[in-house]
């Protein structure tokens, strides 16, 4: 008999440092899975990514085992770590807070292509810099 999927928990936890404690702990708690167990295969994973905000994706099952599948940072943290920002800008349209380069934002698209819904590479940039300048970061050439 196959396995059937209880649950589905979309989280985002910081890579390499996972606890048990909140957010883990109370998205995951509810479904009855074990979260040492997570957090060490979580933890293993994401071991080289460590400090940066990971989205995972977790199925449960009903015979409370689970798989997680590891997505892509988000494209502001990913620019965050280029333009070498804390935050954004309160706001944007007035505040420049940082820089990126145009190969920046290409390695940037290519890094988040997988997981995005561009077409082309060309297509993933133009999102990538929309997030840029809503986040007061300059595009430089």
């Amino acid at each position: 008999m196959a396995k059937q999927v209880t649950a589905q928990v979309k989280i985002q936890i910081t890579g390499g440092s996972a606890t048990p404690a909140p957010p883990v702990g109370t998205a995951l708690g509810p479904h009855g899975i074990n979260l040492g167990q997570f957090v060490q295969r979580f933890n293993d994973a994401t071991k080289e990514m460590k400090g940066t905000t990971i989205p995972v994706i977790v199925t449960v099952y009903n015979d409370r085992s689970f798989e997680f599948i590891l997505k892509t940072p988000p494209a502001a943290t990913l620019l965050k770590q280029k333009a070498k920002v804390a935050k954004g800008a309160a706001n944007p349209k007035a505040d420049k807070v940082g820089k990126v380069t145009r190969a920046e934002l290409l390695d940037i698209a290519k890094t988040k292509f997988k997981d995005m819904n561009s077409s082309s590479l060309e297509q993933a940039m133009k999102v990538i810099a929309g997030t840029a300048r809503s986040m007061g970061i300059e595009i430089v050439d």
